[in-house]
């Protein structure tokens, strides 16, 4: 089996097309990302056909233009990965058919990538992390918590049995008004505002369940707006995101307590958030528990994760 020297990765699981080159000595990252909330945001959230259509224009300027950048000529890439799921279906579709065709032309190997694995695992690709650790996903479409056990070894500990804590986010700001992304707005709105103004529910007590419920929560805000009109949006914000990373929180370091886990891994564009980030750390710092924090941009949908664990999976 030839040693890969540069992989190329692709993203294109949801409204984000991403590319990456990984790889060098030492192992680093170059990415190019088109986002598309321009493009969503007067429809309050993702258009599957619409996110389809803006992968396929461009997915393949932004290889050329990453590789470019990198330095590399396409016959230098050693292996391609790509997302292979889960997704908006039409979505993948675009970045995968890419990534095959791509690797077929070259001649080069050809990695299909879980997407939420790679959530997963992408602090690993800047961090030293000793396994075993637990690790918190948590995205638009997915909230679980897994006991990771090597690279390719890990059990499930609870997963969303409803929403996900990222589409909790999305339709509370719906709810409240809010421009999309939902999430940024929650988070920017409720800056200012005071986070024990009103008690949102908490749903599933981690001792009985590490399941994650949110559609209560979200029904509760529905209520609550239709009742309170003139309630400052600022606390109301504020709340309703605490009640979320509670939840969060208080899982993931029951969960690392459970099974004597000295490390808790963050994974997954929920992540991004600042109040999630900052009780994570000072909650798990009392219990004696470490926090891995993947970098920003490897926390929202990426292809600098999808390369890394492509790159892990061939070797």
């Amino acid at each position: 089996m030839p040693s890969i020297k540069l992989t190329l990765g692709i993203e294109s699981s949801c409204d984000e097309t991403a590319a990456a080159v990984y790889g060098g000595n030492p192992p680093g990252f170059v990415e190019k990302v088109a986002r598309q909330f321009d493009i969503h945001s007067p429809y309050g959230g993702v258009v599957p056909e619409l996110a389809s259509r803006c992968h396929l224009e461009a997915v393949s300027m932004l290889v050329t233009e990453t590789c470019k950048e990198a330095g590399a000529d396409l016959n230098d890439i050693s292996l391609v990965a790509a997302t292979a799921g889960p997704g908006l279906a039409g979505a993948l579709v675009v970045g995968l058919t890419y990534g095959k065709s791509l690797a077929f032309a070259l001649k080069k190997p050809f990695v299909a990538v879980n997407h939420v694995e790679a959530h997963m695992y992408a602090a690993c690709a800047e961090s030293k992390i000793d396994f075993p650790f637990v690790a918190l996903v948590v995205s638009g479409g997915h909230t679980l918590l897994v006991d990771v056990k090597n690279e390719f070894e890990y059990e499930i500990l609870g997963r969303t049995r409803d929403d996900a804590a990222g589409e909790a986010f999305d339709k509370g700001a719906k709810i409240l008004g809010l421009p999309y992304p939902g999430g940024v707005s929650i988070e920017e709105t409720g800056k200012t505002g005071n986070a024990a103004a009103y008690d949102f529910p908490r749903a599933l007590k981690e001792k009985k369940s590490l399941d994650f419920s949110f559609s209560g929560l979200k029904t509760s805000l529905l209520y609550f707006n239709q009742k309170n009109p003139d309630a400052p949006i600022e606390d109301v914000c504020a709340s309703y995101q605490q009640a979320i990373v509670d939840v969060l929180v208080r899982k993931s370091v029951f969960a690392a307590q459970k099974l004597n886990r000295k490390t808790i891994v963050l994974g997954g564009g929920v992540v991004a958030n600042k109040k999630l980030r900052e009780d994570m750390n000072s909650v798990a710092k009392k219990k004696g528990i470490k926090v891995v924090l993947p970098s920003f941009n490897l926390c929202t949908d990426n292809a600098r994760m999808i390369a890394y664990r492509g790159t892990i999976l061939y070797e």
